[in-house]
C-alpha cells in the first residue's frame, strides 16, 4: 500500500493533548480538509474528579492521570526535590490544575517581540486570547465571546472573600475588577476555566465536539517515544500503546505539544538536542540543537498559613466524612457548595519595588491550608485555616530538562535554579512582608487567630530566608525549555518551527522565551490557537 493511502498516514500529527495540543488539534481538524492524529499518553478524561473543580485535590497525586514528576535536588532550597504534578490525560494539566484564568501583562508579550519573536507582541496575541474565549461577562476590548474556552466568575458572597479584598485595600493595594483587562496590578477576584460549576479543560473546549469529525483520530494511552526523522525532516511519530509499538506517518508536519517537560524530553529522545548530552546518553544524534531543554523557568512561591475563627474553611471539609458526603451530594444534585471551586478565589498582583513598571509578585489567597503538598498527597491542617501565598513571577534563575536515560518511559531530569540572584531573594522576602501586611489589617481581625506558618517568631531576613529555603516550592508553571527566537539559544523560530528540522514544530509553554506574569494555562491555549493559525496559513 502506498504511503498516501496508508491508514496510518495523516497530514498532521500532534503529540500531547494538553492545553495547547487540544487547541491545535481542534483548529487543524475543523475545516475537514486535513487528516489529523492526536496522540495522548494518558487515558480519556473520564475520571469523575477531573470535572469537579475541587477534584484537583484528588488528581494531584493520582498516577492514572498525573505524570507525578519530581525534580532533581534544588541547591538553594536546601537540596530538596520539588514535586511536579503534570496532567496525563486528555486536556493535560488543564484537566488537573487550579483553573485560574490569567494572561500576564501586555509588557510580557511586547518583551517577547523585543527578543526577536516577531508576531508575538500584545497586539498580535490578544486576538487569539479572544478567539479562544467565551467569557460569561461578555465581550469587550479584552475579552471574547463565542469561543470554545468557557471563562467564568466564582460566587463571591463568602464574608471571608470580602474581608480579604478589604484587607488588601487597607494594606494599600488598589481594587482591580479584571486582572485580564486594562491593567494587572491590584487586588480582586480571579476568573476560572469553568462553566456551570464544572471544569472547562482544553479537551472539553476543543475536543468534545471535534471527536466526531471523520478526519480526526484521537488515540489515548499512546506514549510518543520518538519523532521519526528522514533526511533532516520529521516524517512521523513512534508511540507505544497497550498493543505494542506503533508508527504513524505525517505528510505535512509533526507538532510536539508535551509541555515544558515533555516536549524537550521527546526531542532529546529523537536525537534533537545538545550533541554531547545525547552521546553521553547513548542516543544517536539526528540534529545538534544545543538549547533543547535549557532555559527552564517557573514561578516559585512560599506560603503563610493563618489559623481562623468564625469561618468555615475547606480544612474542616477535608477532615469530616459527613461534611464530605454532604458536599458531594450537594454538588451532584444542585452544582452548589464547596466542590464547585478550587478554594482559590482572591488574589493580588503587586510590585516588590515601587521602581518597577509591572507587578512581579502574585499573592494567592486560599480558604484552605496544608501541612504537606508532596507526591504523597495534600494534607490539610486540622484547624480552620487560610493560606496567603506570595508567588514570584519574574525569577532570574534558569534551569534545564535533560535525559536521565535513553528509555522513553524514564522520567526526565528536571533541574530548577531558584534563589540564584539577590533580586530573587529580596523579591520573595518582600512578598512575605506584603502577605503579612494584608493579614494584619482590621478587615481580618475578627477572623485571624494567629500565623501558624512560618509563625510570628520568624521575623529577621535571615530567618525568613531560611524558611523560604525549607518550604518554598515551584509553582507548577514551567516554561521556556524549547525557547522561541533566533540564534544559538533558540529551539524554534517565531512560527514555532524547530530550527534546522523540516516538518517539525513545538507549541506549548516550552516555547516562551521568558515566563509571563501569571498562571500559564491561558497563554498555553493562546499559543495553541496561534500555532494552528500559522500552520493553516503555511499549508494554504
Amino acid at each position: 500500500m502506498s504511503m498516501e493511502n496508508n491508514e496510518n498516514t495523516y497530514d498532521f500529527i500532534v503529540t500531547g493533548a494538553g492545553s495547547a495540543g487540544c487547541a491545535i488539534t481542534g483548529r487543524l481538524s475543523e475545516n475537514g480538509k486535513y487528516r489529523v492524529l492526536l496522540l495522548e499518553a494518558g487515558p480519556p478524561d473520564s475520571n469523575m474528579w477531573i470535572h469537579i473543580p475541587l477534584g484537583y485535590t484528588r488528581t494531584y497525586t493520582d498516577p492514572r492521570v498525573n505524570w507525578m514528576f519530581e525534580s532533581e535536588p534544588t541547591p538553594e532550597l536546601n537540596n530538596r526535590t520539588l514535586y511536579q504534578p503534570r496532567g496525563k490525560t486528555l486536556g493535560g494539566t488543564s484537566s488537573i490544575n487550579g483553573t485560574v484564568y490569567m494572561r500576564g501583562t501586555f509588557a510580557d508579550y511586547n518583551d517577547w517581540r523585543q527578543r526577536g519573536c516577531e508576531g508575538w507582541d500584545w497586539d498580535n496575541v490578544l486576538p487569539f486570547f479572544k478567539k479562544a474565549q467565551h467569557n460569561e461577562r461578555g465581550g469587550n476590548e479584552f475579552h471574547g465571546t463565542g469561543g470554545p474556552l468557557r471563562v467564568s466568575d466564582f460566587p463571591r458572597d463568602l464574608p471571608l472573600f470580602k474581608a480579604l479584598i478589604d484587607a488588601a485595600q487597607e494594606a494599600g493595594i488598589p481594587y482591580n475588577p479584571d486582572f485580564n483587562g486594562a491593567q494587572q496590578e491590584g487586588v480582586g477576584f480571579y476568573q476560572f476555566t469553568t462553566s456551570g460549576r464544572r471544569r472547562w479543560s482544553s479537551a472539553r473546549a476543543y475536543l468534545k465536539d471535534a471527536k466526531a469529525r471523520p478526519n480526526l483520530t484521537i488515540i489515548t494511552e499512546a506514549h510518543a517515544t520518538r519523532v521519526l526523522m528522514e533526511e533532516g525532516r520529521a516524517v512521523g511519530v513512534e508511540y507505544r500503546t497497550p498493543a505494542g509499538l506503533q508508527q504513524a506517518r505525517a505528510r505535512r508536519e509533526v507538532v510536539v505539544s508535551g509541555g515544558a517537560f515533555g516536549s524537550p524530553h521527546l526531542l532529546l529522545l529523537s536525537g534533537i538536542g545538545p550533541a554531547a548530552h545525547l552521546q553521553a546518553m547513548g542516543v544517536p544524534v539526528t540534529h545538534d540543537l544545543p538549547s533543547v531543554g535549557m532555559n527552564l523557568q517557573d514561578h516559585y512561591n512560599t506560603y503563610l498559613v493563618y489559623k481562623m475563627q468564625g469561618v468555615e474553611t475547606l480544612n474542616q471539609l477535608a477532615h469530616s466524612w459527613p461534611k464530605k458526603i454532604a458536599a458531594f451530594l450537594e454538588y451532584q444534585m444542585f452544582k452548589t457548595g464547596p466542590l464547585t471551586n478550587t478554594g482559590i478565589a482572591v488574589g493580588a498582583l503587586v510590585r516588590t519595588d515601587p521602581r518597577f513598571e509591572q507587578p512581579d509578585m502574585q499573592i494567592n489567597m486560599s480558604y484552605w491550608s496544608t501541612n504537606q503538598r508532596t507526591r504523597d498527597g495534600l494534607v490539610p491542617h486540622k484547624y480552620p485555616g487560610i493560606t496567603i501565598s506570595p508567588v514570584h513571577l519574574r525569577p532570574e534563575g534558569r534551569g534545564h530538562v535533560k535525559l536521565k536515560s535513553p528509555d522513553p518511559f524514564a522520567q526526565p531530569s528536571i533541574q530548577f535554579e531558584f534563589l540564584k540572584t539577590e533580586y530573587d531573594v529580596q523579591a520573595i522576602l518582600e512578598g512575605m512582608r506584603i502577605s503579612r501586611k494584608i493579614a494584619s489589617q482590621p478587615a481580618l481581625k475578627d477572623f485571624v487567630v494567629e500565623e501558624m506558618m512560618p509563625g510570628a517568631q520568624v521575623t529577621s531576613d535571615a530567618d525568613m530566608l531560611e524558611d523560604v529555603r525549607q518550604r518554598s516550592v515551584a509553582n507548577f508553571h514551567p516554561v521556556g525549555t524549547c525557547r522561541m527566537g533566533h540564534g544559538a539559544d533558540a529551539v524554534v523560530d517565531p512560527r514555532l518551527r524547530v530550527h534546522g528540522v523540516r516538518g517539525l514544530r513545538v507549541a506549548d509553554a516550552s516555547i516562551m522565551p521568558s515566563i509571563i506574569a501569571g498562571n500559564t494555562n491561558a497563554p498555553s491555549i493562546m499559543i495553541g490557537e496561534k500555532c494552528a493559525a500559522m500552520i493553516l496559513e503555511d499549508a494554504a
